[in-house]
């Protein structure tokens, strides 16, 4: 079974055929960085217009690079949430009249769980359950995955994403865009301990806290945020050394950019390892399945091969950001249940009201 995957919830404009669920056949990935660049951070109304200018050709170009015509296709997925409602709105319209005008299934697909299947192109041995940890510019999320569409979430971030927090960062310092990207390339010549930003404390173990997730009054709940995530600390911290340097001459080099980049890097890292080692520790689950932009991070990669006793799956580069191949996979995978989305189906920017554990 062939099916076209779309994506366009946020500024790639992307596009997909893959067979059975496994083979990529086409992967083409339309990138609107240089329009976005020089504001350091999407536009939505920039970002929906050109997704509505480029979708019929970046799907053509899908079909023709896997030699395949509409009439060989059979079933078509768009992301429908979460996203920017924009964005969103065109991928899942041409999806939908895809199908219609050939008269094959449709998927609405949830950008999230795409992201934890990506790996599975490369690893076919991976099996339930395992961890899952999304991090992007939007989401940083500390899942248990039991099935494709089964997923806990275990934390997230209670401010900024990590991903934001690195863009934050890259365009106050005036690094570049997208700030990820530009920041992990800084970071592989510079000094990772001319600064100590602050690791945020969100929660002392064992300690009881007074209120739930749900803003109700709790009471008696132990380590609620040992698996959450906390961006704003940090950034503020990395931002007011920047105003620091400007305050007072510094010695040569004392503002390097690279210096700036290798410790505020390790610090968001460190963050994120310190509550995905601990959902490790407290559900005794060893493989851990990532993905979203910051999966491409090679100091995160570095850190987390560095701890034996732990599997970590890491899509392909290609596959870590925004990809159409890895909708039309978890598509496939509905399909094999016998099950699709009606046509009446609409795009959301939120994100799914996945399950929540309370630990």
């Amino acid at each position: 079974m062939k099916v076209l995957g779309i994506e366009t919830s946020c500024d790639e404009c992307a596009a997909a055929v893959v067979e059975d669920g496994r083979t990529i056949l086409s992967n083409v990935i339309a990138t609107q960085i240089p329009f976005h660049a020089a504001y350091n951070g999407v536009v939505p109304e920039i970002a929906s217009r050109m997704h509505t200018e480029w979708i019929d050709r970046v799907v053509q170009e899908a079909l023709d690079k896997a030699s395949l015509k509409a009439a060989d296709i059979d079933a078509v997925a768009a992301t429908a949430h979460p996203g920017l409602l924009g964005s969103l709105l065109v991928g899942v319209s041409f999806a939908k009249a895809f199908a219609w005008a050939r008269g094959i299934p449709f998927l609405a697909v949830d950008h999230m769980l795409a992201h934890l299947y990506a790996p599975r192109f490369v690893y076919a041995d991976l099996e339930y359950p395992f961890l899952g940890l999304l991090v992007s510019g939007g989401h940083t999320i500390i899942c248990r995955a039991d099935n494709f569409d089964d997923i806990t979430v275990l934390g997230t971030t209670i401010d900024d994403a990590v991903g934001e927090a690195f863009d934050k960062v890259s365009k106050h310092y005036g690094f570049g865009y997208p700030g990820g990207a530009v920041i992990d390339k800084l970071a592989k010549s510079g000094n990772m301990e001319a600064f100590h930003f602050p690791m945020p404390r969100l929660q002392h173990k064992g300690r009881l806290c007074k209120t739930e997730r749900n803003g109700k009054s709790g009471g008696g709940q132990k380590d609620e945020h040992r698996y959450d995530v906390s961006y704003s600390g940090l950034k503020t911290a990395a931002v007011n050394q920047l105003d620091l340097f400007r305050a007072a001459p510094q010695p040569e080099g004392g503002d390097k950019p690279e210096d700036i980049a290798a410790s505020f890097q390790k610090t968001a890292v460190e963050i994120l390892l310190r509550a995905l080692l601990n959902a490790v520790e407290d559900t005794g689950l060893a493989t851990i399945v990532a993905g979203g932009g910051v999966a491409a991070n090679s100091y995160l990669r570095e850190r987390l091969a560095q701890h034996r006793g732990i599997r970590c799956l890491f899509p392909p580069l290609d596959l870590c950001g925004d990809n159409g191949a890895m909708i039309a996979g978890l598509a496939y995978q509905y399909l094999a249940r016998g099950e699709t989305s009606p046509l009446t189906t609409t795009a959301s920017a939120r994100v799914k009201s996945f399950k929540r554990r309370l630990t």
